[in-house]
């Protein structure tokens, strides 16, 4: 039987990683999809430049339009990142009746349901799972592996840059700046690191996670999305102090009222596994009703790592090639004419525990005012740590942690807190979760 010849849209880190990886595992590969597949053809915006891969005996190109017209091409491969050009190639593709591997969590996200409604229609796969934590095959775990159960939540550390800057936070008590200058410098954190360090790539990646556990279509829009820029080292250091760590989790669960969609720094036990990822390691925790709380983990990024994802997705579609397209594994795991309309909650409407920090005048009656107010909202309060003042300071730092309480009222109690004239500046909050099984 004759090679499947792919196309490489990008021969950058991923590109040339998933060349290397196809060439260098030819042989195991064609054993597992049961044809040889071939990179035929790529593009690359600079032909010219050093790659980490051999491209010879590959046809190369500037315009990527060449690679998702050439006819002889049956599975075209987005690695070129962005969702605006990329998502004119993939849709141009689809409708050229080409299966489509993408790493691209931007596109998915954002465009994933016209993506997967034009493949439906075409008859043709779009495969995903590099899109979310790189090498960690979740996306066929949950999609595939635990189709016998009922998701209930998962919590995941996704995002490689940020929980390196805070285990570094955590294990040398270094500032956030000091420590995102290092990631840059390791090239971890991208010159601009905003969507890393606002959460902004991990509410990519849950927001897919999310549709594949509840069956629902991708909702990026209304991710709830908070950074950790604000977190300083005296926070990890008193949540060690309470037997806690500070992650910066996407956390989706699904309630009677609708689904939890959203990414903020989380204090979580530190007796957790997940609590013990550190560097640029990614994990997901996903509980489901009949296995209980399973964990993947495993590099987030990089070369071969994500490549490894992509070519998995490769020798998935090849192996399914010839099937009845209506009798494949559905994209969001889920068929398309059973998704869920279930509501994405506001995060008003959350309920969790938290971690509050406030400046406060060393003088009788200030934490009686502020437990009196906590009080009156319903809030009641697990543990208290007050930090006597520094010998030039008039003021001693109060570290409360809440039980269970909803969003909404938290918000109106550290409005009334910050309004009190003994509160210096505001409170810091941090949300818990302690991603039990029960």
């Amino acid at each position: 039987m004759d090679p499947v010849k792919v196309g490489v849209l990008g021969l950058g880190t991923v590109g040339g990683g998933t060349v290397n990886v196809l060439q260098r595992n030819a042989e195991e590969i064609a054993r597992r999809a049961g044809r040889g597949i071939v990179v035929s053809h790529a593009a690359a915006r600079d032909l010219n430049k050093p790659r980490i891969c051999d491209t010879s005996g590959i046809q190369l190109t500037t315009d990527p339009v060449d690679v998702v017209n050439d006819p002889d091409i049956a599975i075209v491969i987005e690695l070129i990142g962005g969702d605006k050009l990329a998502y004119e190639l993939v849709m141009k593709a689809i409708e050229n009746g080409k299966h489509i591997v993408t790493a691209n969590k931007a596109l998915i996200a954002k465009h994933g349901n016209e993506i997967f409604s034009a493949a439906q229609d075409r008859g043709v796969i779009v495969a995903f799972e590099a899109a979310v934590a790189g090498g960690i095959p979740v996306i066929k775990a949950i999609r595939e592996g635990l189709a016998g159960n009922q998701i209930e939540w998962l919590a995941g550390i996704i995002n490689g840059t940020g929980n390196f800057i805070l285990t570094e936070m955590r294990d040398k008590g270094r500032d956030f700046d000091d420590v995102l200058k290092e990631a840059q410098a390791l090239g971890y954190a991208e010159a601009d690191p905003t969507f890393d360090v606002e959460g902004i790539d991990a509410a990519h990646k849950l927001t897919i996670l999310a549709s594949i556990a509840f069956g629902i279509p991708l909702q990026f829009d209304a991710a709830y999305t908070e950074g950790i820029t604000r977190i300083t080292r005296e926070d990890v250091t008193y949540a060690e102090e309470l037997g806690y760590r500070i992650k910066h989790l996407g956390v989706t669960r699904r309630t009677d009222r609708g689904v939890e969609l959203r990414v903020h720094p989380t204090l979580i036990p530190e007796r957790r596994l997940i609590a013990n990822v550190d560097g640029v390691m990614n994990a997901v925790l996903v509980k489901g009703d009949a296995v209980g709380p399973t964990l993947y983990y495993g590099a987030g990024a990089g070369d071969e790592p994500t490549a490894s994802a992509v070519v998995a997705d490769v020798v998935d579609v090849v192996r399914v090639l010839t099937s009845d397209p209506e009798n494949r594994v559905p994209h969001l795991a889920f068929q398309p004419d059973s998704l869920s309309d279930l509501p994405i909650l506001t995060m008003s409407e959350v309920e969790t525990s938290y971690y509050l920090r406030m400046q406060a005048k060393d003088e009788p009656g200030v934490l009686a005012d502020v437990t009196r107010i906590l009080g009156d909202k319903g809030i009641s309060i697990e543990a208290i740590i007050q930090k006597e003042p520094a010998d030039d300071s008039s003021e001693a730092v109060v570290i409360l942690l809440t039980h269970e309480v909803l969003e909404q009222q938290m918000d109106e109690a550290i409005e009334q807190i910050e309004a009190l004239a003994t509160i210096s500046g505001h409170v810091t909050r941090i949300r818990m979760e302690r991603l039990d099984a029960s």
